[in-house]
């Protein structure tokens, strides 16, 4: 439930009553955690029977499930004013190995009394200790906070704490790093985390985890919010979508959600604007979905066909720009299946019009645009006569003609990036940036909720935004968990990662 920290009740009764309502939220949520722990100890009782391939992808279904249980009800938390959560909070940690090496980092005071200048002595310290990680090995730095007290006036003063990405939480940024990309750009679900760890001889809880990874998801909404933003302002954009599948509530089935992805790469045309893709999950293939994501939206849309898209270009303020990548797979399976003259010449015709876009890419618009004209603009035209005269000739049913009605029906998309430099011949920018995820569903299997879904694109936006400009997504999550407990809220878009990559002294940061 969504609460206003600014707006909360006044009378204690009312205040009670929101208290004892989040307590029933909360203690649901825990009743829901408890009976799939229940479920899946059950399960691996039962794993050695005659079934047991059938029972171990069933308990990994259900960890899956008990991960998103997780990470909902911490995102839940992060969003919650912090003197309510301390009334429903009551955490247990266990304390950090003993093995691990330490390393301090001492916060000294100054060594003069900030009240009247005299000379400060020590008085004690506080230890706060911190689990993070880096590449290959686990350490434990200890935050080490000297007390200091003046000797003429007895003024205490003391270091402060550095922000933590997760308050009063132990793991430090590069851990938090670590997890979300081992999850979203490794594909390495959380469960199978915990086992890696505890290789390591570190007993990091699925639970624990998921809690992470919803807390710093949290954090991150307000970056991510600004990355979407500057990419839908932007005037070219590649849009296409790829199935996620979720888990049904309740029924221990799963159904058909979607992660759209829209990415601005002005590389091709010369653009100075760094790259960048932003992702939306939505629970269906509804068209009213990309109508919502692009609705400010004005300029070039490359997409693949999909009819959800036409509201959007019904709208005037957005232009279609056809995939002739899609056109060429049709003939490609053809030909793979039945070679045919016909089908060679169409992929000649296609491969005629890739040999055009080798030469001008990179090139300024006015250029790229010229160079179409004269070269790509005959052969388009040719082609079109072609088609037309050799449809008739097939029979209504075979696949080639089918390529070749689907080809002709999207012919004035197909011609829009003769006439303008800024748009591509095809829609592979988008297409590349969903291959992750369709790789990486052989091993997550699916999201745990919807909820989870919109976490997963949330994150996916972050990292392949980094991916496209050659940034690596654990060391730039690291630089920004480190810092965005404390940015200005109205700098947050200093953090993208397209800004992040022009700054040289945040890559050093990195």
């Amino acid at each position: 439930m969504d609460i206003d920290p600014a707006n909360l009740p006044e009378d204690a009764a009312a205040l009670q009553a929101l208290v004892r309502q989040l307590l029933g939220a909360v203690k649901n949520q825990g009743l829901k955690i408890a009976q799939l722990e229940a479920r899946i100890a059950k399960l691996k009782r039962m794993q050695f029977g005659q079934s047991s391939e059938k029972v171990t992808r069933e308990i990994e279904q259900l960890e899956l499930e008990l991960d998103a249980l997780h990470e909902e009800e911490a995102h839940a938390a992060a969003k919650r004013p912090a003197a309510v959560q301390k009334l429903i909070e009551t955490p247990y940690r266990k304390p950090l190995p003993e093995h691990l090496p330490r390393q301090e980092e001492v916060h000294e005071p100054a060594c003069t009394c900030p009240n009247c200048g005299g000379v400060m002595r020590k008085l004690g310290e506080d230890v706060t200790e911190v689990l993070d990680y880096v590449p290959a090995s686990f350490k434990v730095i200890r935050h080490v906070r000297p007390k200091l007290s003046c000797r003429v006036c007895e003024t205490i003063v003391q270091a402060p704490m550095p922000s933590l990405p997760i308050e009063r939480g132990k793991p430090g940024p590069g851990l938090l790093a670590h997890v979300l990309v081992s999850k979203y750009a490794d594909h390495l679900p959380l469960y199978r985390q915990s086992e890696i760890y505890a290789r390591e001889g570190v007993d990091l809880e699925r639970s624990t985890l998921a809690d992470w990874v919803g807390r710093a998801a949290a954090l991150l909404d307000p970056l991510v919010a600004a990355l979407r933003k500057s990419v839908l302002s932007s005037d070219v954009l590649h849009g296409d979508d790829t199935p996620v599948p979720v888990l049904a509530p309740g029924l221990g089935k799963t159904r058909t959600g979607r992660l759209w992805a829209y990415v601005h790469d002005g590389r091709p045309h010369g653009s100075d604007q760094p790259p960048a893709a932003v992702f939306f999950y939505s629970p269906d293939r509804k068209g009213e979905h990309p109508t919502a994501h692009l609705k400010g939206f004005a300029g070039v849309l490359h997409a693949d066909g999909y009819a959800g898209f036409n509201p959007v270009f019904e709208t005037g303020h957005v232009i279609e720009a056809a995939c002739w990548a899609h056109v060429r797979r049709k003939f490609f399976d053809e030909h793979a299946t039945n070679p045919s003259p016909l089908t060679t010449e169409a992929l000649n015709r296609i491969g005629a019009l890739y040999s055009i876009e080798d030469i001008i890419r990179g090139l300024p618009l006015d250029e790229r645009r010229r160079i179409r004209q004269e070269q790509a603009a005959p052969l388009l035209a040719a082609m079109k006569l072609w088609l037309e005269t050799t449809l008739p000739k097939l029979s209504a049913k075979s696949n080639l003609a089918k390529a070749m009605r689907y080809t002709l029906s999207r012919w004035a998309g197909l011609n829009r990036y003769v006439d303008d430099g800024r748009a591509e011949v095809d829609n592979n920018a988008a297409e590349r940036s969903i291959r992750g995820i369709a790789l990486g569903r052989k091993n997550w299997l699916f999201a745990g909720s919807d909820t989870g879904g919109e976490r997963a694109a949330a994150i996916y936006s972050l990292i392949e935004t980094c991916k496209l400009n050659g940034i690596d997504p654990e060391a730039y999550l690291r630089a920004v968990l480190t810092r965005i407990a404390d940015h200005p809220i109205n700098r947050i878009a200093d953090l993208r990662p397209c800004t992040f990559a022009s700054s040289p002294s945040q890559a050093q940061a990195a």
